[in-house]
């Protein structure tokens, strides 16, 4: 048997190098075995199905402590913590099972007493994916109600930023009934009525299942998931406006960060003469006073920091005190600081220049310090060309930043020397510079861009138009009242890619307002041209849009 085998295994050998030379010779195409990779066929893209629930969804006179959903695959909550929604809210919030496992089934325990004839929503948003693929199961929604009839009343519209062009994801939208128990001040202290998340890259909302009624809407930036407002880290936004349901309108919110109340930190010493004092809330009147016992002779001077929310504060003689007691006002405000005096390094002054080599054609030259700028001799300081001929300035202070800002008219391709001899400036410890020497050179007009952009529709004056980068910071702007009209020149633009922002400055004030909803204030109205403007070097733009 075994020489049988051996002797039919040499003939289809044989006949398999016989069947090779054939295909060689008449080029028949020949393989004993396709290679290759199994392609596994489809990617599944096909969400979970909803196979059935217990207690059945739109289920009436519900009394279960339990829920169950089950479906056609095994699935999984994807952040179930950000994108699921109870509506209204329960005071102790649903356990949700299982988290981090797969089940083809997702069970919500409910912790809280359900009230009496209500409808309660639970808006899964996107966090029910598939195990394999993580297609997801949008926006299902589980709904019941305690009592005879499930409500069908919504409120739809959409929400965005007050000044930023991009508008956070996942904004809750809320509805406060207007009942007996309703205050302004309710949004500090309990959660809404019903809740609604945002969608979408639209940032549309729709709040569902609702009961007739007058209802206050609030948007939110809940960070902390509480449904209540924190003005120190959260947005909002509000309509003036009592909404009746049943409503076929559309109610678009506005969100923004409050200005805090005014509050001071306790005060951080830098050095033997020196204290940095921080806030929180509008600081632009706070005074500080040393009620400590101090010499005849003490003198004490202080600047705000550019973009800090703090004020640094200087004095001398040096005091030979343990402690110091400061007194702090704002407006209304008034308290009594106690901050520890230790020994420490005294400073000496260090100057500091900005910009350092290039300068803008548009820009300023500016000398700023670490100690408090007191005196400027403008004889011991000269600018002069690259020709060495003198040049016209104008020097002043500026007391946010501590700083001597030099103004003079500036030409292309041109090399600034600005020298300032010993003693040009003397800060509050009466210490004096060195001699001083910078070499700045401006660029060639065509290194830059001119900008003409028309403005049409405008609603009413004064503006400011800015350019801003893409991650919203400003680069230029110009400000408007109607006489100057809807066209605005922006010269010498360093090239790159800015969007145009409008800010309109209803208080006339110069910079952007935000709101308050406690005392029934709206932010200052912000539009962006929906265009990015791509900005290359020697050349001119012009361009016109139109507001809606």
């Amino acid at each position: 048997m075994f020489l049988c085998k051996k002797n039919i295994l040499k003939a289809l050998k044989r006949l398999l190098v016989f069947i090779a030379i054939v295909a060689l010779i008449f080029q028949v195409p020949f393989s004993c075995a396709q290679r290759g990779t199994p392609s596994g066929g489809p990617k599944d893209t096909i969400p979970p199905v909803v196979l059935n629930a217990k207690p059945e969804n739109y289920t009436t006179h519900f009394k279960s402590k339990t829920i169950r959903i089950n479906f056609d695959e095994y699935v999984k909550l994807e952040k179930p913590e950000e994108q699921i929604l109870v509506s209204p809210p329960m005071k102790h919030k649903p356990i949700f099972k299982p988290q981090g496992l797969p089940s083809k089934f997702i069970e919500i325990e409910l912790q809280d007493t359900l009230k009496p004839n209500t409808t309660y929503a639970i808006n899964f948003g996107l966090s029910i994916q598939d195990n394999n693929e993580g297609n997801e199961l949008p926006f299902y929604k589980y709904v019941f109600s305690t009592g005879d009839y499930i409500d069908s009343l919504e409120v739809t519209g959409k929400v965005k930023d007050a000044y930023k062009r991009e508008t956070d994801e996942y904004i809750s939208v809320m509805l406060y009934k207007l009942d007996s128990t309703y205050s302004d001040s309710i949004i500090y202290k309990n959660p809404p009525t019903y809740i609604a998340y945002t969608r979408d890259s639209t940032h549309s909302y729709s709040i569902e299942n609702a009961e007739p009624g007058a209802y206050k809407i609030i948007a939110l930036k809940d960070k902390n998931r509480n449904y209540l407002f924190d003005p120190k880290k959260e947005k909002i936004g509000f309509l003036e406006d009592t909404i009746h349901l049943p409503t076929d309108k559309e109610y678009d919110l506005t969100i923004f960060r409050e200005i805090p109340k005014f509050k001071p930190a306790r005060p951080r010493q830098e050095s033997q003469q020196h204290y940095l004092f921080g806030y929180e809330g509008d600081g632009d009147d706070m005074e500080i006073r040393l009620l400590s016992e101090k010499p005849d002779d003490f003198e004490e001077a202080h600047y705000q920091r550019v973009d800090h929310d703090s004020i640094d504060y200087w004095f001398k003689p040096v005091l030979d005190l343990d402690t110091l007691r400061f007194e702090i006002s704002n407006r209304d405000f008034k308290d009594t600081l106690v901050t520890s005096l230790k020994e420490m390094d005294i400073d000496s002054l260090k100057l500091k220049s900005e910009p350092s080599s290039g300068l803008s054609l548009t820009g300023d030259f500016q000398i700023s310090a670490n100690t408090p700028l007191v005196a400027i001799d403008t004889s011991l300081i000269s600018i002069r060309d690259k020709d060495s001929l003198p040049v016209a300035y104008a020097v002043n202070y500026r007391s946010e930043g501590n700083r001597y800002v030099f103004d003079f008219d500036k030409k292309e391709q041109e090399e600034y020397r600005i020298t300032a001899l010993p003693e040009a400036i003397t800060d509050f410890y009466e210490e004096e510079n060195d001699t001083l020497n910078y070499s700045l050179k401006t660029k060639a007009e065509t290194d830059y861009a001119d900008l003409r952009l028309t403005i049409q529709n405008i609603e009413s004056y004064p503006v400011i138009l800015q350019l801003t980068t893409e991650k919203g910071e400003t680069k230029r702007e110009l400000i408007h009242d109607e006489e100057d009209g809807p066209v605005f020149n922006f010269q010498y633009v360093d090239p790159g890619k800015y969007y145009v922002r409008l800010i309109y400055d209803s208080n006339g004030n110069g910079i952007w307002d935000t709101g308050n909803y406690l005392k029934n204030i709206q932010p200052e109205k912000v539009v962006y041209m929906p265009e990015l403007l791509d900005v290359r070097k020697n050349w001119e733009i012009t361009q016109t849009f139109i507001l809606e």
